[in-house]
């Protein structure tokens, strides 16, 4: 199926991308700047240029038969001036509006129109218990969501099936509120929010809302509105103290509302309102969360960073398949020019002729100017697949790299996926955090223009 994609580039949009390409299906994305977004993507695509103050281009919907639309300007990132309401506000309703008048007008074959939506409709609403078909709330973000939700439903009136997924608070590593809570947490002060934490919040992982709007969009008699909420909302006392719990870290004092207001202004209302969702509807609809608790969710997302770990993960496709990539992986000399100059980084030896599992590999590098040498084993090597490689000496505490060659679409998505920690524990990641974290992003960042040059994008 072909599916024209807005939004492709964030959080929610890239990992439904990257499903529906697994399972055989091609994206047609609408970007506002082409040129930058291609050598980002973690899936092929066909990129056209659109912002929602224009038509869209006529030769995007050559073909197309679903619409899956989640552009938006980000509710959380900064204060809310005028202008980033106005900005919040017209992306997502003129966005939809200029999307459902190309449909109606010049693609009559499109048969679905999966239309992504938020729980902000219900505003401040205390202990009620939320779904589907519940009134909506006031202020800003419940009137967005309205306004937003009834330029899709325009299209009920063509052949055109409309499903609107509901999001509630989205938990992943990679991104989202789970990820910018992150850092607080680490430093041990992360707390309840607006003092005593009584306000419901409602959330979802990231692998139940991808599977959600794969599911709005295949099932052929799911229409109107689905909850994107996973079936046990939890207070905000309760996300904090399970957060914490299974983040192994200690829980600080309460955060007060006048605090969150200085730092958030008018947003900082829709921080702590409380919108107590349950998935009626979607259950109705067959179907099955994976992700029922928070506790399971928490546990399956946070496990790996126990300990002062860190994360990086890096995905890039390349129109190459994963044979015709993995010869450049087997010559260790090929990792100097994959890294930016200023780490001075050079291979002195290695224990074998060739790279292989248990492969011993020498490495000279410079860090703000000091020099180290880093000794690399390989502990797993699967041609054409993957390569695991962890450092045994060297200015990490901990460096365990796992490089995967994932065929895809009849090229290769790259996943690199870095667990590391800084020296002396907590007490390291405070002092120096902040820049390895940086370093670590620039030299992933010239990485993945470095394999664009070599081998397309």
């Amino acid at each position: 199926m072909k599916i024209l994609l807005t939004g492709g580039t964030g959080l929610l949009g890239t990992e439904i991308a990257k499903h529906l390409v697994a399972r055989g299906d091609s994206i047609v994305l609408l970007v506002r700047n082409s040129r930058t977004v291609k050598d980002r993507l973690a899936y092929p695509a066909t990129c056209f240029e659109w912002s929602h103050e224009s038509s869209v281009p006529l030769e995007a919907l050559h073909g197309v038969e679903a619409v899956i639309n989640l552009s938006g300007e980000p509710v959380a990132d900064g204060r809310w001036t005028d202008k980033k309401k106005r900005l919040i506000r017209d992306s997502r309703v003129l966005g939809t509006r200029q999307l459902v008048q190309a449909v109606s007008k010049h693609a009559p074959g499109i048969k679905t129109f999966v239309q992504g939506s938020a729980i902000g409709i219900y505003g401040e609403r205390g202990d009620d218990l939320l779904d589907a078909d519940s009134v909506n709330g006031s202020g800003f973000l419940a009137e967005v969501v309205r306004d937003w939700e009834a330029e899709a439903l325009v299209l009920n009136t063509t052949n055109t099936r409309v499903p609107i997924v509901r999001t509630a608070v989205v938990l992943a590593r990679h991104g989202g509120a789970l990820h910018k809570m992150l850092p607080i947490f680490r430093a041990n002060m992360g707390g309840r929010l607006g003092f005593k934490g009584h306000q419901w919040m409602s959330w979802i992982h990231i692998n139940d809302v991808v599977r959600l709007f794969i599911h709005a969009l295949d099932s052929e008699r799911v229409t109107g509105i689905l909850e994107g909420a996973a079936p046990e909302p939890v207070t905000n006392k309760v996300f904090t103290e399970v957060l914490a719990r299974e983040l192994d870290v200690l829980e600080n004092i309460p955060v007060p509302r006048f605090a969150l207001e200085v730092l958030y202004g008018e947003m900082a209302n829709v921080i702590l309102e409380s919108a107590r969702v349950v998935p009626t509807r979607t259950m109705a609809n067959d179907f099955k969360f994976e992700y029922e608790t928070l506790e399971s969710a928490m546990k399956n997302l946070l496990q790996p960073l126990r300990g002062s770990i860190f994360e990086k993960l890096s995905e890039q496709w390349i129109p190459k398949r994963p044979d015709e990539v993995w010869p450049y992986f087997c010559d260790a000399k090929n990792l100097e020019t994959l890294t930016p100059d200023f780490l001075k980084f050079k291979v002195k030896a290695m224990s074998t002729p060739e790279v292989q599992e248990g492969s011993l590999i020498d490495y000279t590098l410079s860090l703000n100017g000091i020099p180290f040498h880093w000794r690399t084993k390989i502990e797993e090597w699967q041609p054409d697949r993957k390569f695991v490689d962890t450092q045994l000496s060297g200015p990490y505490a901990l460096w365990h790299h796992t490089h995967e060659f994932i065929p895809m679409a009849g090229g290769t998505l790259l996943r690199d996926r870095v667990l590391y920690r800084v020296p002396f524990g907590w007490l390291g990641a405070m002092a120096s955090g902040w820049k390895v974290h940086r370093d670590v992003a620039m030299i992933f960042d010239f990485r993945r223009k470095k394999i664009a040059e070599l081998f397309g994008n």
